[in-house]
């Protein structure tokens, strides 16, 4: 049991020592002389144990103390029982840090912990993929030695983090990076760095898309406008050039009609698609009254187009959405296709897919263009495209439709010689019916 030492139990102590010694020395008539060697020896067991306790601290070699001897044992239990103290608070700040670390590198942004001179003191491991950092070898380094870019010196010499800084990734590859810094524990920086490539490339995107929308409006509201102008309720034009007129500006007003339509449809199509909803579609059935509506868009070109679909072939989706991605495809393929070319629609089974591809012999879409077909209101040719309605969004709608239907669309083209637009549905997708016995 541990019992702590007062003065009051020490002056008993060193009383009973030295009272049967005095007593003795008064008998034998040399009470100084055992007084004398009573402390020497009391001194010299103290010392003793002093010599113990300093061995056992500095060497270590065992984590328990030495056993004591009277006061001392008290002295080394109380010793032991501070250093299993600090042991327990040194485990548990280590299983704190141990915790602080996970959750850093659990943070899908880069970590890095900064000395206020801005050495690096902790980093988490995205840090080293984000911003190139080598752990532990930039221990201790000053980060604007690692960052060598004028704006984040100068972003980190000014201190004023109230706004972030964002600078294209110090890696060198096509990434732009958000940092931010906050003030942490009393000396330190907490920096943590996010990708905003992607944010970047929205925002982008819905300037590009304000742009365009205004610009494909502009177009025919100033004809219409333009053609208004020109008339006067009491001297109306000839005939000749209001039938011109008339015609003129019902054609542009179609043109905006359906350019609001595809705008509402691609933005019904972009909201959450409940999968409760998908009902089987007869993709044959559809794409027959596609063809239908082809071949009258076909009259002045000529094209030569052929159908190969399989009556069976099923898909669980949305019929007014799989519609539109279907018709976009064939469409654009008779739009853009030169007089009397041909083109070749199939709907069959491959494997375990349904696969849906439209292949013509045109002009072909060089390499570069082949990844934005989808952007909104990108075109490869726009003025081919004015000359031939389309609007920009056909392919983007298609996009989604798949998206929310688990395809995606897959293009094949050559320049001079003709394109391939495809896509497939999943086996979870396809309802096939039994063929009819005759």
């Amino acid at each position: 049991m541990y019992r702590v030492i007062n003065k009051r139990t020490l002056t008993k102590r060193l009383f009973i020592y030295f009272l049967p010694l005095l007593l003795i020395g008064v008998l034998i008539g040399a009470p100084f002389l055992l007084l004398f060697l009573g402390a020497s020896s009391l001194m010299f067991w103290h010392y003793r144990q002093l010599y113990r306790l300093s061995d056992w601290l500095i060497n270590q070699r065992s984590f328990n103390p030495p056993e004591g001897e009277g006061t001392w044992e008290q002295i080394f239990e109380g010793i032991y029982r501070l250093q299993h103290r600090n042991r327990n608070k040194r485990n548990e700040l280590a299983e704190l840090i141990r915790r602080f670390r996970e959750g850093a590198e659990a943070v899908p942004d880069a970590v890095i912990v900064l000395q206020r001179d801005m050495s690096i003191v902790w980093c988490n491991q995205l840090a080293l993929r984000v911003l190139g950092l080598k752990w532990p070898a930039d221990h201790g380094q000053r980060l604007d030695n690692l960052i060598r870019h004028p704006q984040f010196s100068q972003y980190m010499t000014a201190k004023s983090f109230v706004e972030p800084l964002e600078l294209h990734s110090p890696m060198g590859i096509e990434q732009v990076l958000e940092f931010r810094v906050m003030p942490y524990a009393d000396a330190q920086l907490m920096m943590v760095v996010r990708d905003v490539t992607r944010l970047k490339q929205l925002e982008q995107m819905r300037k590009d898309f304000v742009a365009n929308v205004s610009h494909e409006l502009r177009t025919p509201l100033t004809v219409i406008a333009g053609y208004l102008e020109m008339m006067d309720s009491d001297d109306l034009p000839p005939e000749r050039v209001w039938q011109k007129a008339h015609g003129t500006m019902l054609d542009q007003c179609k043109r905006m009609d359906s350019l609001v339509n595809q705008l509402l449809a691609l933005s019904r199509i972009e909201g959450i698609r409940r999968p409760d909803q998908d009902k089987p579609v007869d993709i044959a059935k559809m794409l027959k009254l596609i063809l239908t509506e082809a071949q009258a868009l076909n009259r002045e070109k000529q094209h030569v187009i052929t159908l190969s679909a399989d009556e069976n072939l099923q898909v669980l989706g949305g019929e007014d959405e799989l519609r539109s991605a279907f018709s976009n495809l064939v469409f654009n393929a008779v739009h853009y296709t030169p007089d009397h070319g041909e083109i070749n629609i199939c709907w069959q089974l491959q494997g375990t897919r349904a696969l849906f591809t439209v292949t013509d012999n045109g002009d072909g879409i060089a390499p570069e263009h082949l990844h934005r077909l989808t952007e909104r209101f990108y075109r490869v040719d726009k003025a081919r495209s004015r000359k031939t309605g389309g609007s920009g969004l056909g392919l983007a709608i298609t996009k989604h439709v798949l998206s929310r239907h688990e395809s995606e669309l897959m293009i094949r083209s050559t320049v001079g010689e003709g394109s391939c637009f495809s896509f497939s549905f999943n086996a979870n997708r396809i309802k096939q019916l039994e063929p009819v016995s005759l």
